[in-house]
């Protein structure tokens, strides 16, 4: 990857869009370090107030803009949040369903809606923030004691909002202009800052106890190993050999020809796992905002207990299968090599290859959907061997599958991204 983005710079078109990338990216880091004037975000992070699952995850996909309470503390999130649910009611609603087969129109329709509903989501989670911890201290008392409180949290939730929507103003310029999704960017850039800052932290540790070098140590060897095991899954795909038929069309011969269908190991990504994440940490956002004295969920279904286990790798695998169902339709692959005069060997075209396509398919996301749950539980169950000695919340925060795969995913792509580049340009170089 290294070598690909050198060579990268040596293209003058490609160095400016790199260029502006990290532009894009310094500027959106320098946003997450601006502080929201009168808002005190360490309050949702104290151990009193339980320590919330969704809340931790925003302020790692922001890189720790939320517990510093900056202007673009919700980073991210809601437009994450919105682009989710449309992806979901277009499978449900048909006029959604045919904008996304409708061309560039329907995706800039798309887009614009995705847009209006995080601009909503984001206004609710800042209206939900100011509003449930107002009692705890969120808002600043030096602001409350000169102006009325409402007043306070009406220009809170205004800059939230306003730092969200300009957070997704960023992402779009660097799809725009430079390399890479956006929004992938600006969550790749969060996740490596939160990771680094816990590792300083724990480096900086050393000194006081030296048992904090053995957690750094463990921390490096489990770091290279889910890279490795990450990397390989994503990797991994079946290939399912399709054999066209010859046609001849005058005096031309057409087909003749074979090749295969794709199938991934990981074809969903990191979705199922954030999708299981937000539904099980979603109730205790809500319990811990309007009732911050009911602890019976945190302690049933908190991240350190056996039922979010279980029930985690449950939602991972379910929600493995409903979104490959989105992102793989057998029937409509089926049909299309049928069109083309296409057939698998030993398997009829029609129904009989749409059923095997579709048998092929639900083993594969069921390996996936395992391997997904036994890499996202690995923090849950690392927690529980390791116990509560020094050290160990650092590591374990440092230590995010979730934000490792995201990592991860970010960074094949744009090296992908980068070598097609590349290799369009050395092309037309030859072809010229």
């Amino acid at each position: 990857m290294f070598r690909t983005i050198i060579d990268a710079f040596k293209v003058k078109d490609l160095r400016k869009k790199i260029l502006l990338t990290l532009l894009f990216l310094f500027i959106y880091r320098l946003g997450c370090w601006i502080p929201c004037v009168g808002f005190n975000a360490s309050v949702m992070f104290d151990s009193e107030a339980s320590g919330l699952g969704f809340f931790e995850l925003m302020n790692m996909v922001s890189g720790g803009a939320l517990s510093q309470g900056s202007i673009l503390a919700l980073g991210v999130s809601p437009y994450i949040t919105s682009s989710i649910v449309i992806q979901l009611l277009s499978v449900a609603i048909p006029s959604l369903e045919k904008l996304t087969k409708s061309g560039e129109d329907g995706r800039r329709k798309i887009n614009l809606y995705t847009r209006i509903a995080a601009l909503v989501l984001a206004v609710a989670q800042a209206i939900g923030i100011v509003v449930g911890f107002a009692g705890q201290g969120i808002l600043d008392p030096n602001l409350t004691n000169a102006m009325p409180e409402w007043l306070v949290g009406i220009g809170i939730v205004i800059i939230l909002t306003a730092g969200a929507m300009f957070t997704v103003w960023l992402g779009e310029r660097i799809t725009d202009l430079g390399i890479g999704n956006g929004t992938s960017m600006l969550i790749f850039v969060g996740i490596l800052s939160t990771a680094g800052t816990n590792i300083s932290a724990m480096i900086g540790a050393i000194g006081e106890d030296i048992s904090y070098l053995w957690y750094l140590i463990i921390f490096i060897v489990a770091l290279v190993l889910i890279f490795a095991f990450i990397v390989w899954m994503d990797a991994g795909e079946r290939k399912v050999n399709i054999q066209y038929a010859k046609q001849i069309r005058g005096r031309k011969m057409y087909g003749g020809q074979s090749n295969h269908i794709p199938i991934k190991v990981n074809a969903t990504g990191v979705m199922p796992i954030i999708f299981a994440s937000a539904l099980i940490t979603f109730p205790q956002l809500i319990i811990s905002i309007f009732w911050p004295e009911v602890t019976w969920y945190s302690d049933w279904l908190g991240t350190n207990s056996w039922l979010y286990i279980v029930l985690t790798a449950v939602f991972i695998l379910l929600f493995a299968f409903f979104y490959s169902k989105i992102t793989f339709d057998p029937d409509d692959v089926a049909k299309r090599i049928q069109q083309q005069g296409g057939f698998i060997q030993g398997i009829r075209p029609g129904k009989q290859t749409a059923d095997h396509l579709k048998k092929i398919s639900g083993r594969i996301t069921l390996f996936g959907a395992i391997l997904l749950a036994i890499i996202a539980l690995i923090p849950s169950l690392a927690f529980k061997a390791i116990g509560d000695v020094a050290g160990a919340s650092l590591l374990i925060n440092a230590f995010s599958v979730t934000g490792l795969m995201i990592a991860v995913s970010v960074a094949l792509e744009l090296e992908k991204q980068l070598s097609a580049q590349m290799f369009m340009r050395n092309h037309k170089g030859f072809l010229s």
